[in-house]
């Protein structure tokens, strides 16, 4: 039975809901609900004007109204008097195809109806700057190679504690939380779960450590590569699929206790290497939902940064344990994403796992030979393994030659993201930067 939101109001004295959905774009929008309001606004749905957010719409499109979705309230731990509530956009009645939210909770339908719940675990990496964004916000945090760095953590222990605790309080089940291997970049983690709850996490946790950072004095950012010669900010994704959602999950799809001779190679299913399969056939295309701005490209095509490695693939290559490739199998049953980055749209980073990995099952894709090796090293070794995009623009006409994929994600949606992601990139183009000026006035 849906949380009755007003009922849930009185009993954790909540003032006000936000009801927010995410854009094309990952940005988060929200309206404020007085608590006194939230009854008729879980029925109908809060009113907005889908024009003036990343959308594919015009002024004259009628109102949008955006459901809450009462099982994924969440009361911030930080000011109490508020919930937090994703809501799924509506227009005229008709779910709004083009929403990232719409678009994962059709593709886990899909894939139910196969028998098939997919599971994941992300892993989201940002930085901690100044107030203005222009420098590390901690000054003596300048290790050649600051990975694990015990007094860097504790230098900001006040914002990573105060996080960790709200997702204890929260239920999340957070595990670690770490420096990781850029200076001034930390990473923490919680358990894994249903996609749509995972995405809602995702949505939320990028919205509670921005507003705690700026809480501290600082600005937090999932920028993909914010600081040239640093490591930039993956979102890693650990995936895995299950015969139920929930609790009744009992049993992992993926896994398999054959031995490495027979078809269980890493402990992976026949099941799961399909869907492994599908990834690896379409990772380029992904690559344009996944690596979603012109910044991203400066992380997967990046130079050796100052701590000896990007931690971050160009080549479409699996293996086993391994961080160097794009797919790592660190276990059996699951096998963890590394393509990813801090930019990805929570909800559309979901869907494109999904209906990339369902293809894959549907036509029993081959994810091809496994490479053992140090990619960083010895990836010119590697013949015939595709070459991630080498920026936006290759990854938008990559994505949109793929016709599976984006049949799966859905034509108003592919319409609408390559509309305003080419702007974007059309943006970027028109822009003259100090680079050009320093390189090309004296030519």
């Amino acid at each position: 039975m849906a949380t009755d939101l007003a009922k849930f109001a009185q009993d954790n004295g909540v003032k006000y809901f936000m009801i927010s959905f995410t854009d094309l774009f990952g940005g988060q929008r929200a309206k404020l609900v007085p608590a006194q309001a939230i009854a008729d606004m879980q029925e109908e749905g809060a009113g907005f004007a889908g024009f003036a957010t990343w959308l594919d719409m015009t002024p004259a499109h009628p109102d949008m109204l955006a459901v809450p979705d009462p099982d994924s309230v969440i009361q911030l731990p930080w000011k109490p008097e508020v919930a937090w509530d994703a809501a799924n956009p509506v227009m005229e009645d008709q779910d709004v195809e083009q929403a990232p939210r719409n678009v994962l909770r059709r593709l886990i339908a899909e894939a139910a109806e196969e028998g098939l719940h997919v599971k994941t675990g992300i892993e989201a990496e940002y930085f901690l700057l100044t107030r203005d964004g222009s420098a590390l916000s901690d000054e003596y945090d300048t290790a050649e190679k600051p990975c694990y760095d015990q007094q860097a953590v504790m230098r900001r222990y006040d914002v990573v504690r105060e996080i960790c605790d709200y997702m204890l309080e929260l239920g999340w089940g957070p595990y670690q939380n770490d420096h990781e291997d850029a200076n001034g970049q930390f990473e923490m983690n919680w358990e894994f779960d249903d996609v749509l709850k995972t995405a809602d996490k995702h949505s939320f946790f990028k919205f509670m450590t921005k507003s705690v950072a700026e809480k501290h004095g600082y600005r937090a950012t999932f920028m993909p590569k914010p600081v040239e010669g640093l490591t930039g900010n993956g979102c890693h994704a650990h995936i895995s699929v299950w015969d139920a959602a929930g609790d009744n999950a009992t049993t992992n799809v993926f896994a398999t206790d054959k031995g490495e001779g027979e078809t269980g190679e890493l402990g992976l299913s026949d099941q799961g290497r399909a869907f492994l399969g599908g990834i690896m056939k379409h990772a380029s295309a992904m690559a344009a939902i996944t690596n979603p701005t012109v910044n991203s490209y400066k992380r997967i095509n990046a130079p050796r940064t100052t701590s000896g490695a990007t931690w971050a693939p160009n080549t479409v290559t699996w293996t086993g344990n391994n961080r160097t490739h794009m797919v790592r199998v660190p276990g059996p049953g699951r096998f963890e994403l590394r393509l990813p980055d801090g930019a990805a749209n929570p909800y559309l980073l979901q869907a494109v796992i999904i209906a990339a990995g369902l293809d894959g099952i549907r036509t029993n894709a081959d994810p091809g030979k496994r490479h053992d090796i140090d990619m960083y090293a010895e990836g010119h070794k590697v013949r015939g393994a595709p070459k991630l995009p080498l920026n936006l623009l290759d990854a938008l006409r990559t994505f949109d030659k793929d016709k599976g994929l984006k049949a799966a994600l859905g034509d108003e949606f592919c319409q609408a993201y390559l509309k305003l992601k080419h702007n974007e990139w059309n943006s970027y183009m028109s822009h003259l930067s100090a680079w050009e000026k320093e390189n090309t006035l004296d030519i």
